[in-house]
């Protein structure tokens, strides 16, 4: 199979859309496209420059998460954190499937999680955007 390799604008336009769809806003995907191109090399591979897409989107916005939770300790806010990072990595997943075309492998790689953990968040991803806008960010 022949794998055509993305140029740098190429990838800028992708990373302008994921962040669009990420956060719902011109203004804030501006932003974080302008953090990805400043921590990321371009040149370098369309995961590796991903990568770095995901983690200036979760150390910029994470993802909102509507839990109440009376009592603010260290572990739930840290278990706050672990579900918005898991809800940002769903998105993205789906985002990174439909948008970019990415397989499962390359998801895998970028997200940190193995192949069948992405199977699972697209499937269960894609339900959420189609049915219940569940997983919209705040911006």
């Amino acid at each position: 199979m022949i794998e055509i390799k993305k140029t740098p604008m190429d990838l800028i336009d992708d990373i302008y859309s994921l962040a669009y769809w990420m956060t719902g806003s011109e203004k804030a995907s501006s932003e974080l496209l302008n953090t990805t191109c400043l921590n990321a090399d371009l040149k370098a591979p369309e995961t590796e420059v991903l990568k770095t897409f995901r983690e200036c989107y979760l150390d910029t916005y994470g993802q909102h998460a509507d839990l109440d939770m009376h009592e603010t300790t260290k572990e739930s806010v840290s278990l706050i954190d672990s579900l918005k990072q898991w809800t940002a990595d769903i998105k993205l997943s789906v985002l990174l499937s439909e948008l970019t075309g990415l397989k499962h492998a390359q998801i895998s790689d970028i997200i940190g999680k193995p192949v069948d953990t992405v199977r699972l968040w697209l499937f269960w991803g894609r339900k959420f955007f189609a049915h219940d806008n569940l997983m919209r960010a705040s911006a």
